[in-house]
């Protein structure tokens, strides 16, 4: 289906870099995105002059604060938003139980955490609680789980369909590197406690992505193949569409306006992202959201380079910091350099560490990898004495 720009000699790079480049580089997709979220191409266009090509300030200038009243947030001057809040509190709870994660561990672990851990919140410059920057559909994970008491395998059910879940599923890919199918369940486990129909199935597909990017010679080809073998309903026609689209292009700005169409018929919220659509958001087996066929869609048109995917994903507009951030989740792992530049400017604007949760994230998947083998080795043996056939190694 789609071309790749580029044959690698070698199976590519060891895990530990590969978790880096995914976590570091979706951080900076999200904080080059953040700034222009919410807009046309066209508007990002007149408002600075042209094309992003990196950091810039916020939209509205000084009057960051005060310009829109439901999201007061210094987003721009390299901050990251929410998404990588959310994807470095998911880290935190792997750290935690250091083994793998199901709705039950969100509830226990990921809820209290958002509600009683005050952090450095880059878009409020102040500490906070994760609870009071995070929006209205990660805000219901603390409704549902702490104060309705629902079951966490359900509570995403009734949530705005949305990428809410699946913007912060990367970590889920990374523990399990190479596996896209064990990515792909465990991650709608895990998003069950946020999201239901379309946007669950984004969330386990994302971290199928991940998972296949981290493969020994994995490519934007083999990426998008293991995505389509997981993904269902509207998600993946929607998936096919744009990826077909995009092997057509070898450069963002000619495919900005044909990915957009291509993922318009699966796309609920219409043409105006600041004024959706009456149907917007609702569960649909026919319907995908918009930012993971796109991000995918600009990993292909980008042959898989980090620099390109994440700065057609920013230009792209709309929900571009969620989709840059899983153009960059992915090429990352996918092992294409982020530009050190950038990474430095995140990390210091948003006084955050972004390398640290990397190091914390590789330690706990190889524990996870051991324990998996020990499981495998146990049920292997326990098949055997049922009189099913042995393995031969």
């Amino acid at each position: 289906m789609t071309r790749e720009k580029a044959e690698k000699s070698d199976q590519g790079p060891p895990l530990d870099e590969r978790i880096t480049g995914a976590l570091v580089g979706a951080a900076v997709g999200d904080a080059l995105g953040g700034p222009v979220e919410g807009y046309s191409p066209e508007q990002i266009v007149e408002r600075h002059g042209g094309r992003v090509h990196g950091v810039v300030g916020p939209w509205n200038g000084d009057a960051w604060r005060t310009a829109r009243p439901i999201a007061p947030y210094h987003k721009g001057d390299g901050h990251v938003t929410d998404d990588t809040l959310m994807t470095h509190a998911l880290i935190r709870v792997y750290a935690t139980v250091r083994d793998h994660l199901d709705a039950y561990a969100v509830a226990d672990h990921l809820v209290p955490d958002l509600m009683t851990n005050p952090r450095w919140i880059p878009e409020l410059e102040a500490e906070a609680l994760p609870l009071q920057r995070i929006f209205l559909a990660e805000k219901w994970l603390v409704a549902r789980l702490h104060y309705g008491h629902v079951d966490p395998r359900e509570a995403g059910t009734g949530n705005v369909v949305n990428c809410g879940a699946a913007m912060y599923m990367a970590p889920v890919g990374l523990v399990n590197a190479a596996h896209p199918a064990a990515a792909y369940a465990e991650a709608l486990d895990v998003a069950g406690a946020h999201q239901s129909s379309y946007g669950r199935e984004a969330a386990g597909v994302l971290a199928a992505a991940v998972a296949a990017a981290c493969a020994p010679g994995a490519t934007a080809d083999s990426v998008v193949a293991a995505c389509l073998s997981s993904a269902k309903d509207g998600t993946r026609t929607a998936i096919e569409k744009v990826c077909e689209v995009a092997s057509r292009h070898t450069d963002f700005e000619s495919a900005l306006g044909p990915l957009r169409e291509a993922v318009a018929p699966y796309d609920t919220v219409g043409p105006d992202y600041r004024s959706p659509s009456l149907g917007a958001r609702r569960p649909s087996r026919l319907h995908a959201v918009e930012e993971l066929p796109v991000a995918l869609g600009m990993l292909v048109v980008a042959g898989g380079d980090f620099r390109h995917a994440v700065l057609g994903a920013v230009n792209y507009g709309r929900d571009c910091d969620s989709i840059a951030t899983m153009a960059g989740a992915v090429a990352g792992a996918l092992g294409s350099p982020v530009p050190e530049g950038w990474a430095k400017t995140v990390a210091e604007a948003s006084r955050l560490d972004l390398w640290e949760p990397a190091v914390t994230l590789t330690a706990v998947t190889r524990e996870i990898f051991v324990r998996d083998v020990r499981r495998r080795r146990t049920h292997e043996r326990a098949f055997t004495d049922l009189g099913g056939h042995g393995c031969s190694d």
